[in-house]
């Protein structure tokens, strides 16, 4: 999940991918076809409507407000993100004001948080990583914030699709079965021949969790064979210990992934404590600065990395753009977006998917772009590192 970093990101090169506003209510339902001219299951938008949403009036200030898990650098770059978006598109002027909440990373803590939102006032739209994408009562949490007027989105790991596209308008963020699968191919091209892994993750139960779970396992492919799934809660000394029980119990074990940012450095240190580096291959998600500084120092053998910058500053502009209606953003960000009728005109449509990066440590690795997805960038070390300077990042 997360890294951390204070930025400044070339907007103008980057596809503009929110803001929503819509017409219509929370009952109107998704009505199209595929390329195949199939229909796709119906959705409810989750957008109050118009009328009730909360713009601030004259002197008034209302917020919009990231709802984010514990305290991991990863978050700092989402800050910085929507800090930037605030200060480049001038909320303050017309009574915005963004802010980063978090809970304790757990469930309870998360519908504790949204439970207080109920009963403000002065919040216009909340954004939120949910913890359980199947927990009933953070969607339903999320469906009383709606009925008052407030949209909802959720960034970084979404609710269950099934059954709760309705407790949210839209989901900002990676695509999270993608990206495990992209780790997935890193781990098949470092081991051919396959071989047994481990997985480290903060909560099992996160939707994010499950898909890169999930992701990575297609992308490994059949020769590999999951040996362990362990999760730590966010807890660090969980996270260490985790690593150091899985090799106790399994001498076996080739590959060790993590799937949570900071968890790249509870496993490469393990790994150099035990002087098992030539025995196992190291793929992790995200950036961390401690993650990169174990890259560089011949630990890591593989990131994927996401664009938590650009899901706070593309994700507090979709929430302005909603609760202000405006529909040329709409129109500009959500090309599936029917705005008259209400209504999305493809399958995930209310899906936005944030960028993708390979990372590994030279050019002499054995991973190439073209073992990755046409649509993920393939990065060195040493060209990330002058990419996060230009732009006064430490990770990503």
């Amino acid at each position: 999940m997360r890294i951390c970093a204070r930025a400044v990101f070339l907007r103008r090169g980057l596809a503009v991918l929110l803001a929503l506003a819509v017409v219509g209510t929370a009952s109107n339902f998704v009505q199209a076809q595929d390329k195949a001219g199939k229909p796709f299951a119906n959705y409810k938008t989750g957008l109050p409507p118009k009328d009730k949403r909360l713009p601030p009036a004259k002197g008034e200030t209302k917020r919009i407000i990231m709802l984010i898990n514990g305290t991991d650098p990863y978050w700092d770059a989402m800050k910085a993100g929507m800090e930037d978006a605030a200060k480049e598109f001038k909320f303050g002027e017309v009574g915005f004001k963004v802010e980063m909440d978090k809970n304790d990373g757990t469930p309870k803590g998360q519908i504790d948080k949204l439970t207080q939102y109920i009963n403000q006032t002065d919040i216009a739209a909340v954004a939120v990583s949910a913890t359980e994408a199947k927990n009933t009562q953070i969607s339903n949490a999320l469906r009383k914030l709606q009925k008052q007027g407030v949209v909802v989105i959720t960034i970084d790991s979404d609710l269950d699709r099934e059954t709760s596209r309705d407790a949210r308008f839209a989901y900002l963020g990676t695509d999270n079965v993608i990206g495990g699968r992209q780790l997935g191919k890193a781990a098949a091209g470092l081991l051919p021949n396959g071989g047994k892994y481990a997985e480290f993750v903060g909560l099992k139960t996160a939707a994010n969790a499950i898909e890169r779970s999930n992701g990575f396992k297609e992308g490994a492919g059949s020769k590999f064979e999951r040996i362990e799934y362990l999760g730590d809660d966010f807890d660090l000394s969980t996270a260490q210990k985790n690593v150091r029980d899985s090799l106790d119990r399994h001498a076996d074990i080739d590959t060790l992934v993590g799937i949570y940012a900071y968890n790249a450095d509870p496993i490469a240190q393990t790994v150099k404590q035990r002087g098992i580096r030539d025995k196992v291959k190291v793929v992790v998600f995200d950036a961390s600065p401690l993650g990169l500084r174990d890259m560089s120092d011949g630990l890591v053998d593989a990131m994927i990395v996401q664009s938590p910058y650009q899901m706070g500053y593309d994700g507090v502009r979709l929430m302005k753009a909603a609760v202000e209606d405006d529909q040329a953003i709409v129109r500009k960000i959500l090309p599936n977006w029917d705005s008259a009728k209400g209504e999305f005109t493809a399958p995930n449509g209310d899906i936005i998917t944030t960028e993708l990066r390979v990372v590994v440590p030279d050019d002499k690795s054995p991973l190439k772009p073209e073992m990755f997805d046409s649509g993920t960038k393939f990065f060195t070390y040493p060209d990330f590192k002058a990419w996060l300077n230009s732009h006064k990042l430490t990770g990503s």
